[in-house]
């Protein structure tokens, strides 16, 4: 982790150095974030690796950020606070009296992010237009499991749930640290008003060595912001 910011800020220096002084904003709003995951099959299933993607969790994000005017292009390092995770859904397990029981599995996992941007403006008359894409890097902070069990015993729904804290770390339920790749879109208008979408897509593998899986991340977002 540490490593990683230490290339990115000495990949920025001799660029900011060069270009105009940056200006600075601010943004919040939405995301939809989902998982996958994957790993060797189990030993009730033979053959190739068994792959999932989880259902959505809404969460948010908020941040600052500089841009830093290198012509049409801009270079825009941010810090943000932004939510990722998804939901699992179980199979349904029969027990020897007839009754089932469905288990899923939320995950709401929250990050200090930092991406660096590489952005191309296109002017129009009410603002520009901009896209862009780069690298970030983040570290866990906080997050929640959340397991639920539908039991049907005979047409009775019983609802059980249990709320669990995420510990991250190598020995961890997450790792602590993660990095990818976004890519941002949006329109910034004349008086400094901004409308971005945002998709992240985790890199590395967040889960610790003992699971055996590999779980992935990956957040669409949209917010709005403000840059002075």
């Amino acid at each position: 982790m540490t490593k990683l910011l230490l290339l990115l800020l000495l990949t920025i220096s001799p660029i900011v150095s060069f270009a105009q002084l940056p200006g600075l904003g601010v943004k919040g709003g939405i995301n939809f974030a989902t998982m996958s995951t994957s790993g060797p099959p189990s030993n009730m299933i033979s053959g190739s690796n068994v792959y999932a993607h989880s259902g959505s969790v809404t969460s948010f994000n908020v941040g600052v950020f500089a841009d830093v005017k290198l012509g049409h292009f801009s270079l825009q390092p941010a810090i943000n606070f932004t939510g990722k995770g998804g939901t699992f859904y179980g199979p349904t397990g029969t027990f020897p009296n007839g009754s089932t029981s469905e288990v899923n599995t939320k995950y709401n996992l929250y990050y200090i992010q930092v991406p660096v941007n590489m952005v191309y403006h296109v002017p129009v008359i009410v603002g520009d237009f901009y896209i862009g894409a780069g690298p970030f890097v983040g570290m866990g902070v906080y997050g929640k499991k959340e397991l639920s069990a539908d039991n049907n015993n005979n047409g009775m729904h019983t609802m059980v749930t249990s709320n669990n804290k995420i510990t991250f770390g190598d020995d961890g339920d997450i790792r602590s640290d993660e990095y990818g790749a976004g890519a941002i879109a949006g329109i910034k208008l004349k008086g400094g008003l901004l409308l971005n979408l945002n998709y992240d897509l985790g890199l590395s593998n967040i889960a610790p060595d003992a699971l055996g899986n590999k779980f992935k991340t990956h957040v669409f977002g949209a917010s709005a912001g403000f840059i002075f």
